[in-house]
């Protein structure tokens, strides 16, 4: 081998493999698993301090939720009371402002758009007594839980 031929082969890098222990990293090329894991803590602890205020956020739009409902129903308990010249009875309930009751001839209803707003966001039937403790019709919803505390009404 001659002498140039040799500094030929010196003066040339070898093509360098990936798994080569000796190749030099690009900062640029990627996040190592620190950074990865620094990043998702950050990201826990974000969401473990900000879910308890989308909670009390949603429990509170539940709460207005039914309220408007209630009012809704109110309305329209006034509307057949107009045709009817009473309120539905306590055993006729809320239904009776979605479909006729036997024996009502006055009855231009429905009153309601649609039987689905016979139940609270929490799932639960609203609750409806004619005459009322509270007014002349009393309907309320036990709201999240049970107890007097927790009730969401029409008076």
């Amino acid at each position: 081998m001659s002498i140039m031929a040799h500094m030929k082969t010196l003066s040339t890098p070898k093509p360098k493999r990936h798994n080569d222990r000796t190749c030099d990293r690009n900062p640029e090329a990627g996040f190592t698993l620190v950074e990865l894991l620094v990043v998702l803590g950050i990201i826990g602890l974000l969401v473990a301090i900000a879910t308890p205020q989308v909670i009390k956020y949603l429990d509170r739009a539940k709460v207005s939720t039914a309220r408007s409902q209630i009012e809704h129903l109110m309305t329209a308990a006034d509307l057949f009371k107009l045709d009817v010249g009473r309120y539905p009875t306590t055993e006729e309930g809320i239904a009776a402002l979605v479909v006729a009751p036997d024996g009502i001839e006055q009855w231009r209803g429905p009153y309601l758009k649609k039987g689905t707003n016979l139940k609270d966001p929490w799932g639960k039937p609203y609750q409806y007594k004619s005459p009322g403790q509270h007014a002349d019709v009393d309907i309320y919803s036990s709201g999240p839980g049970s107890g007097d505390n927790q009730l969401i009404t029409s008076w």
